[in-house]
């Protein structure tokens, strides 16, 4: 009779961690935007969403389009109206993976609608949107890298 060996069951490798920013600030945001035209606020959204897709994808099966598709591209092309739906849906996924992760939700697309569109009426409302959506996805960011 031959001997069967024992072969554990395969392990799951969890796959490399990065270490995310989580010193986006809205000051900065503001006066390097300032001064780079546009530039690095293009690029902190940009980035915001790459992590956001490295983060949450696994959970919720969702990408979010790269912004500088959207910024360059699909944006112009659709009057503006891809970088609605790109914000709605960020904000929305970022509230949602917070919530998954028992952390506050922050941020929603309500929030976006509310702060970032409807706020322009009192001129400070879309700086109270990106404070927001800096912010979450900076707790966002930390709570991944301590637990992953």
């Amino acid at each position: 009779m031959t001997q069967v060996q024992y072969q554990p069951p395969h392990q799951h490798v969890p796959h490399m961690r990065a270490n995310f920013d989580t010193n986006r600030s809205l000051t900065k945001f503001i006066l390097l935007g300032l001064i780079t035209f546009g530039i690095y606020q293009a690029f902190v959204l940009a980035r915001g969403g790459e992590d956001l897709n490295a983060i949450a994808s696994r959970w919720d099966n969702k990408r979010s389009m790269n912004f500088w598709l959207v910024f360059f591209l699909v944006g112009p092309i659709t009057l503006g109206i891809a970088h609605l739906v790109w914000y709605h849906k960020t904000s929305a996924r970022i509230g949602g993976e917070q919530r998954r992760r028992g952390l506050p939700q922050t941020i929603s697309a309500g929030t976006y609608w509310g702060w970032g569109i409807l706020g322009i009426f009192i001129v400070v409302g879309p700086w109270v949107f990106y404070y927001k959506w800096l912010h979450a996805m900076n707790d966002l960011c930390g709570h991944y890298n301590v637990n992953g």
